[in-house]
C-alpha cells in the first residue's frame, strides 16, 4: 500500500508541535520576567538556527535514506561513532515517552475541570498516581497501535496538535495586543533594564543566569526527531529543508513575541512572585487564567464575567495543549525507533526486530519499545518511593545523554562538508570558513550548556544528582560501543 507524502504544511506543523512548547513561553516569563527575550533570541542565534541549517543540508543530502541522523553521522564520520550517537539519542527518548504518557494527564484534567485534579484521582482502591499509571499504559499502547497504521494515519492527528500549538500562540499574542490597546500600557513595566534584570531574586547570580540559558537551549530541542521523515516527504530535496527553516523561524519570533506578551497582561510580583502555589508545572495554566481575567476587566466587563472567561480560557488552554502533547507523542513515538532500526546496519538486529509492516512501519520494533515503555511506567506506577526514585535517576541520566547527541550531529557536519561524494542538492553554507565558524558556535553552546547542567546541581549541594548525569551518557554510550562491536565481531 501507498502511502500519501507529508506536504510542506504537514511537515512544519509536525516539527512545529516536536519542537515549540507553549509552556516554556510562560516558564520563561516567570523565571525571568523580560529578561528571559534576550536568553531565548541567543539560544536561537548561537544554536537553533544554525542548527536548524546543517539539519536542512543534512536532510537534502539524504533525502532517500530511511536512516535519519545515524545515516548522516555514518556517511560523514563512521558507522560506530553514529551508532554511539543515535543509541544515546534513542535512550533519551524512552524517558521521555515515560514522562509525556504520565504528565499529559494533567493538561486533560485542566481542560475538563479548569484546573489539575489528577492528585485526587481514586478508583478501585487505587492511588491517584497508579491510576494514572494505568492511563499511562493505555496511551502508550493506542498510540503505538495507531503509528502501527502508518504515516499517513498520524499525520492527521499530529497536524491537529501542531494546530493547537499555534493556536494557543495566537490567542496569547492577539489578546496581549488587545489588552495592551485596551489598558494603554502593559501590566508589567517595561524599561530598558528589563531587558537584562529579572524580577525574580533567584535568578540575579551569574550562575543561575546560565542555568537559565541552559533551559533556553533545551527549549529548541527535538528537531532531529524529524529527520527520519526526510523520505515520506513530498519532494524532500526542496520540502524538508524549506520546511526546517520555515519552522526555526517561526518557533524563535513565537518565543520571543509570546514572552512579551506575557507582560501585557501579567504584573509579576502580583501574579507570580506573591504566589507561593506556582510552580513550573503550573505556571501556564495560572497565567492564561489570568489572561482571561485581565481580557475581561480592560473590555469593561464585570468581575464575574471576567473570571469565567479565565476558567475558560484556562480549559481551553488545558485542551489545547493536551492535543499538542499528543501530536508530539504520536511523532517522536516512531520517529527514533524507526531511525534506530532501519537506519543501522541490519544485521545488528534479529530480523523480525525490523520487519516493515504493509504501511512500511517496523511493527515489531514498535511493540518491544511499547513493551519496554510499559514495563517502565507500571513498575514506577506501583513500585512505591523506590521505584520513584528510580525514575528520577533515569531522569537525570538522560538530562545530558539527550543533549550529546547535537554535539555528535554537529561534529558530523564537518565531516559532510568535505565529503564531495555527497550530492547536496541544498547548500546554505556555502563557504569553508562558515561551515567552521557555525560548527564552532553550536559546540561551544550546547557544551556550555552540558557543563552548567552538572555543575548546577552540585554547587547547590546535590551531588548526586551531577553524578547520575554524568554516569548516565557514559553509560548509554557504552551500551551503544558494546551492542556495535558485538555487531563487528560477528560480521567478521
Amino acid at each position: 500500500m501507498k502511502n500519501q507524502k507529508l506536504s510542506l504544511t504537514s511537515l512544519i506543523l509536525m516539527i512545529f508541535t516536536s519542537v515549540f512548547g507553549f509552556a516554556n513561553i510562560p516558564i520563561a516569563y516567570y523565571l525571568m520576567g523580560y529578561a528571559s527575550i534576550i536568553w531565548y533570541v541567543l539560544a536561537a542565534i548561537c544554536f537553533f538556527l544554525p542548527y536548524a541549517f546543517m539539519l536542512a543540508e543534512f536532510g537534502a543530502a539524504f533525502s532517500n535514506s530511511k536512516g535519519g541522523i545515524y545515516t548522516w553521522m555514518s556517511n560523514s564520520v563512521n558507522s560506530k561513532f553514529a551508532f554511539i550517537g543515535i543509541f544515546m539519542w534513542y535512550a533519551s527518548y524512552i524517558v521521555w515517552m515515560i514522562k509525556t504518557s504520565s504528565a499529559i494527564w494533567v493538561p486533560l484534567s485542566s481542560a475538563i475541570f479548569g484546573y489539575d485534579t489528577t492528585f485526587q484521582w481514586h478508583l478501585w482502591g487505587l492511588s491517584s498516581v497508579e491510576i494514572i499509571g494505568l492511563l499511562a499504559s493505555f496511551l502508550m499502547i493506542m498510540i503505538t497501535f495507531l503509528a502501527s497504521r502508518g504515516i499517513d494515519k498520524i499525520k492527521k492527528i499530529s497536524s491537529i496538535g501542531g494546530i493547537a500549538a499555534m493556536s494557543i500562540n495566537v490567542v496569547l499574542i492577539c489578546g496581549g495586543v488587545v489588552i495592551l490597546l485596551l489598558n494603554g500600557h502593559p501590566l508589567q513595566p517595561f524599561h530598558l533594564s528589563s531587558i537584562i534584570n529579572s524580577p525574580n531574586y533567584n535568578y540575579k547570580s551569574i550562575i543561575n543566569i546560565l542555568s537559565f540559558v541552559v533551559y533556553a537551549i533545551f527549549a529548541f530541542g527535538g528537531l532531529e526527531a524529524i529527520a527520519g521523515l526526510v523520505n515520506q516527504t513530498q519532494n524532500p530535496k526542496k520540502t524538508f529543508p524549506r520546511g526546517i527553516v520555515i519552522a526555526a523561524l517561526t518557533i524563535a519570533i513565537g518565543y520571543a513575541l509570546g514572552i512579551f506578551m506575557m507582560g501585557s497582561f501579567t504584573n509579576w510580583n502580583q501574579i507570580l512572585g506573591s504566589n507561593n502555589k506556582v510552580n513550573l508545572v503550573n505556571v501556564p495554566y495560572i497565567v492564561m487564567n489570568n489572561f482571561g481575567y485581565q481580557l475581561g476587566i480592560a473590555s469593561h466587563l464585570s468581575h464575574h464575567i471576567s473570571i469565567q472567561i479565565g476558567i475558560w480560557i484556562s480549559r481551553y488552554v488545558g485542551l489545547s495543549m493536551f492535543l499538542a502533547l499528543s501530536g508530539a507523542f504520536i511523532t517522536l513515538i516512531i520517529s527514533p525507533v524507526t531511525q534506530l532500526v532501519e537506519g543501522t546496519p541490519k544485521a545488528i538486529w534479529t530480523k523480525s526486530f525490523t520487519k516493515n509492516n504493509k504501511f512500511n512501519i517496523p511493527v515489531n520494533a514498535l511493540i518491544v519499545q511499547c513493551i519496554l515503555v510499559v514495563s517502565l511506567i507500571l513498575l514506577i506506577s506501583f513500585g512505591g518511593k523506590s521505584s520513584r526514585a528510580f525514575f528520577n535517576i533515569l531522569v537525570a541520566m538522560t538530562n545530558v545523554a539527550m543533549t550529546i547527541p547535537y554535539l555528535f550531529i554537529t561534529y558530523s557536519f564537518l565531516g559532510f562538508k568535505k565529503n564531495h561524494s555527497t550530492k547536496k542538492p541544498f547548500v546554505f553554507y556555502k563557504y569553508a570558513w562558515e561551515t567552521k565558524l557555525s560548527v564552532a558556535i553550536v559546540l561551544l553552546t550546547v557544551g556550555l550548556a552540558i557543563v552548567f547542567t552538572i555543575v548546577a546541581p552540585a554547587i547547590d549541594g546535590d551531588y548526586l544528582n551531577s553524578f547520575w548525569m554524568i554516569i548516565g551518557p557514559i553509560i548509554f554510550g557504552a551500551i551503544g560501543y558494546l551492542i556495535f562491536n558485538r555487531y563487528e565481531k560477528l560480521s567478521k
